[in-house]
């Protein structure tokens, strides 16, 4: 008596094949979630517009520098000057940070950009990643951190415990005091976000370098 095996049935211990429309609809999904990183796109667009923002802040500073060094030149305040273009380094520092993101962010996240042989590449963005971009946006930060924290240093000089006002701002030993706190945290999270990609990196270097068996 011979039996028949049924079409559902595994052979030889090879289980049956799913569906062709579960696979179809399994390929719809990923690609429409492959598809769905080009919503970033409109975000890096606005950060654009954000920097063209900080280009005029910056030209309205360097005007009000410039105008109050014609206005009365015989009488410059060097801490004034020091003051006004730690300013315009802060406006610049930003704006560098909002290159990295846009240009490191949609080259990661969103689609290539390609710039490869062009003279005005950057030379990080040939090796950019998720891990090297956040240690970059780390030391971007510790930078803008770095000249807000020197600006608090000079409008503070000879201040006495109940603290001292500047151009309608106070401060005290206390807040002073959590500037350089907030600083040093974001030094030790540069750091730490650096160690961890150099550990990252030396992983895949022993992986590649293993032989295989």
């Amino acid at each position: 008596m011979t039996s028949t095996s049924r079409p559902d049935t595994a052979t030889n211990g090879i289980p049956p094949l799913a569906p062709r429309s579960q696979n179809s609809w399994a390929r719809a999904i990923g690609s429409l979630i492959f598809v769905s990183r080009w919503l970033q796109a409109p975000l890096y667009l606005g950060l654009i517009v954000a920097q063209l923002v900080y280009v005029i802040v910056f030209m309205v500073e360097l005007w009000h520098l410039i105008e109050g060094v014609i206005h009365d030149i015989t009488h410059l305040d060097e801490a004034v000057i020091m003051l006004a273009v730690l300013g315009l380094i802060d406006v610049v520092m930003i704006a560098n940070l909002l290159i990295m993101v846009i240009i490191g962010g949609y080259e990661t996240f969103v689609s290539r950009i390609n710039v490869d042989g062009h003279p005005d590449q950057p030379e990080w963005l040939s090796h950019v990643n998720a891990n090297v971009l956040k240690v970059k946006l780390a030391m971007a930060i510790i930078g803008i951190s770095s000249i807000h924290l020197l600006k608090t240093f000079i409008e503070v000089g000879g201040m006495s415990e109940s603290g001292i006002s500047t151009d309608g701002e106070k401060y005290t030993p206390i807040g002073v005091l959590w500037q350089v706190v907030i600083h040093m945290v974001f030094i030790v999270s540069a750091v730490a976000l650096a160690w961890i990609d150099r550990m990252s990196q030396q992983t895949l270097a022993k992986a590649h370098a293993q032989p295989a068996h």
